[in-house]
């Protein structure tokens, strides 16, 4: 226990180096004790059980749903079971996190409350704040764990579960792109007529250099094909190809049948299809924004939503676990049904938030990394106030 304590303090000292004194503070020997460890247990185990409560009932509605769908297109159950549901689950469980975490708390923190159990570790001399730490440790193993999910494990599981989709479920594919072009390099312009995500096969090819604004050699070619099997990236193999390079006021012609070169660019780059970005992992859209920044792409909203969503979703768990504890910390008539209900109406207002401030950002040119922090911002103000407002 120790041992993981201290590997997810100097992980989180090394990231966060301002925040270093409050990780030390929070992670610290003395922080871990028996009521602690108890808290961090019943917080952790709620979070899970109403994991496996929730998704489960989502899993049964979404077979129901779909039952027809599988049965007419002949979906095997293994790939049902393996390729479809099991990618299912964890996505959709690590999207909803928020909601997951908010219940949790709510529900195990009024359980206390009603059975005195607060009453009791107050009346040792705990005071609200030292209270609040096991739950601040608890969100932080969930916040670490939403973000290792979200930002490199599901995005590969979504993969197969799209295919699934696209296969079973009749979902629209792309399947082609027209009119494509795009800065392949310094002063390199491809462009490509039609592209064929079949064969992944582009006709009517053409590339344009330039050096001082003066093109200097052009490539036009019938087709020019993705070579997938190959382990080196960008790699193209180019028919019927003629090359022009001119040279003052000369014009020198060359041709050929095939040649195989490498050209900075990829299906991916311009065969761009509904939740396109959630298959890929946090280091691939980074490297993905930046490629497509440079090349002039402007239609990339919706990528970079998705990367900073993961980053702000995962610190939501602090946000929402603080609001939680705030609102059911004090023992009141009527159990815990009525903070069940403003648990739940907040997730869902927090959920809300994100949909919209994510659809601003994509449609209404709003920045993608403001968007995507505008509901922890305003919900940390809630925070702030019912901290303020808690019972100490």
């Amino acid at each position: 226990m120790k041992k993981a304590i201290k590997v997810i303090r100097e992980f989180f000292s090394t990231l966060f180096k301002p925040l270093r004194p409050i990780w030390d503070w929070l992670f610290s020997a003395q922080c871990i004790s028996r009521i602690d460890r108890y808290i961090i247990g019943k917080f952790l185990g709620t979070f899970v059980f109403s994991i496996i409560l929730i998704i489960s009932i989502a899993v049964v509605f979404d077979f129901n749903e779909h039952l027809d769908n599988f049965m007419e297109h002949n979906a095997p159950m293994d790939k049902i079971i393996f390729e479809y549901y099991l990618n299912f689950i964890p996505y959709y469980s690590n999207l909803f996190s928020a909601l997951f975490v908010f219940i949790s708390v709510i529900y195990f923190t009024s359980k206390m409350a009603d059975n005195s159990e607060i009453i009791a570790m107050m009346s040792t001399g705990m005071s609200f704040n030292r209270i609040m730490r096991p739950y601040l440790i608890s969100a932080t193993v969930i916040a670490i764990f939403t973000y290792i999910l979200g930002a490199y494990i599901i995005p590969e599981g979504t993969v197969t579960r799209l295919n699934f989709e696209n296969t079973y479920k009749k979902k629209k594919m792309v399947t082609y792109a027209q009119d494509i072009q795009l800065e392949v390099d310094s002063g390199v312009i491809a462009y490509i007529e039609r592209f064929e995500s079949s064969n992944k096969t582009g006709y009517h090819f053409s590339l344009d250099k330039f050096e001082n604004k003066e093109l200097v050699s052009r490539l036009t070619a019938s087709t020019i094909t993705y070579d997938t099997l190959s382990d080196v990236r960008y790699h193209w193999t180019i028919r019927d190809y003629t090359i022009r390079e001119l040279k003052g006021m000369k014009e020198f012609i060359s041709h050929g049948n095939r040649t195989d070169s490498i050209i900075k660019m990829e299906p991916a780059d311009f065969l761009i299809y509904e939740g396109q970005e959630s298959t890929m992992t946090s280091p691939q859209l980074k490297e993905y924004i930046d490629r497509q920044k440079a090349r002039g792409f402007a239609n990339i909203q919706q990528f970079e939503v998705e990367y900073y969503k993961r980053i702000a979703s995962s610190f939501a768990a602090y946000i929402l676990t603080i609001i939680g504890l705030s609102l059911s910390f004090q023992k009141r008539k009527g159990g815990m049904g009525m903070y069940l209900g403003i648990g739940l109406a907040l997730s869902v207002t927090y959920i809300l938030f994100q949909t919209i401030s994510s659809t601003f950002a994509i449609n209404a040119n709003m920045p993608p990394l403001i968007a995507v922090w505008i509901p922890n911002i305003l919900f940390a103000f809630i925070a702030f106030y019912l901290y303020k407002k808690a019972p100490r």
